[in-house]
């Protein structure tokens, strides 16, 4: 019986020992997306910053972690603090074909990726990457919940984060039966942890059914309808259903959109690319760029070898590192141009 009190103890250590460290909160850099945003919440159906003035995020989407985690470094993350211009990166964490399911250790790599979104001021979207299978109640993303209240509980005191709760539901699911009450659980398990960072949900179709959603939505606050699109396959049916969720007071981000077909060839498409772009911007709806990465096709920013390009080596002329402009395709030429506010080539 005497041993009893110390089994307790041993056992309150392990626990204790498994228990995630909480990321100790630091300033963000002067001038920083972060440092001019602050905490951002949802205010009158938009993302708004502290102050209450929308803040429509704009940014990277990387690639799948598990092909091009080389994009997770330090060089490359400033550049795209400081010559891309971006206010957000998102991690996309593909579960399935390949990803977290089978290569747990990816989850260290999105640590890093937040924790140099934070040294740069940065805003990071951590993605839960559903699309195959398209249903986010399949077996194969049952460490949702333990994922997400693992990254609440290490980074949910920081401003930075931002959790997307499910990429592209597809397929045989409905909003109804299968995903509004996934969004609810991976919600409730956040909030209970984060009660304030925004957080992502998808739809179906592709994260095009938005308007759905917003018809049904979940109970909460700070939470945001994601929509994806693709210049090249998607046009005014699509702005039709955003809108929609628009007049229905759902707030909107488009975390996944790029200047090819929906398949990541054909194009680049910039021309209906900037009618997509204007539409986000006439409504303050942010977005992050697909992709990151140098894989071939045309949705891709960069052109090379992954080795040659992941990690930029060539100084800017303020001293940090950058793309030079031969290591960008034609949609990383045009979409860092719209990031840099500046008129883009279309030849």
């Amino acid at each position: 019986m005497r041993r009893k009190p110390l089994c307790l103890l041993f056992l309150f250590l392990f626990i204790a020992s498994c228990l995630t460290e909480p990321y100790v909160p630091q300033d963000a850099p002067a001038g920083s997306p972060v440092d001019r945003h602050g905490q951002l919440k949802v205010a009158g159906g938009t993302i708004c910053g502290e102050g209450g003035k929308p803040a429509a995020l704009k940014g990277m989407s990387t690639m799948g972690l598990q092909w091009d985690a080389g994009i997770v470094n330090e060089a490359a993350f400033r550049a795209l603090a400081r010559d891309w211009k971006c206010d957000v990166v998102r991690l996309a964490l593909y579960v399935g074909e390949g990803g977290y399911a089978n290569k747990p250790t990816l989850k260290s790599l999105v640590k890093k990726g937040v924790e140099l979104a934070i040294e740069n001021g940065l805003y990071v979207i951590v993605d839960w990457h559903v699309l195959n299978p398209g249903n986010p109640n399949d077996p194969i993303y049952a460490g949702a919940e333990s994922f997400f209240r693992e990254m609440a509980g290490t980074y949910g005191r920081t401003p930075n984060i931002i959790y997307e709760i499910m990429n592209e539901p597809n397929g045989a699911v409905t909003w109804e039966r299968d995903l509004k009450p996934y969004a609810v659980k991976m919600t409730a398990a956040i909030r209970s942890i984060d009660p304030d960072n925004l957080i992502l949900i998808g739809s179906g179709a592709w994260s095009q059914d938005v308007d759905v959603a917003a018809a049904d939505p979940v109970p909460g606050k700070n939470l945001v309808y994601t929509v994806h699109f693709y210049a090249g396959s998607h046009g005014p049916s699509l702005r039709k259903k955003i809108q929609a969720a628009l007049d229905a007071g759902a707030p909107v981000f488009c975390s996944e959109w790029g200047t090819s077909r929906a398949n990541g060839d054909g194009g680049p498409f910039l021309e209906l690319a900037d009618i997509w772009l204007d539409f986000l911007a006439e409504h303050d709806i942010g977005w992050t760029n697909w992709s990151l990465s140098v894989k071939n096709e045309t949705s891709a920013a960069f052109m090379g070898k992954p080795e040659q390009v992941l990690v930029p080596s060539t100084e800017g002329a303020d001293g940090y590192p950058v793309w030079t402009p031969e290591r960008l395709s034609r949609s990383g030429a045009y979409v860092r141009a719209k990031l840099r506010g500046e008129t883009p080539k279309y030849e």
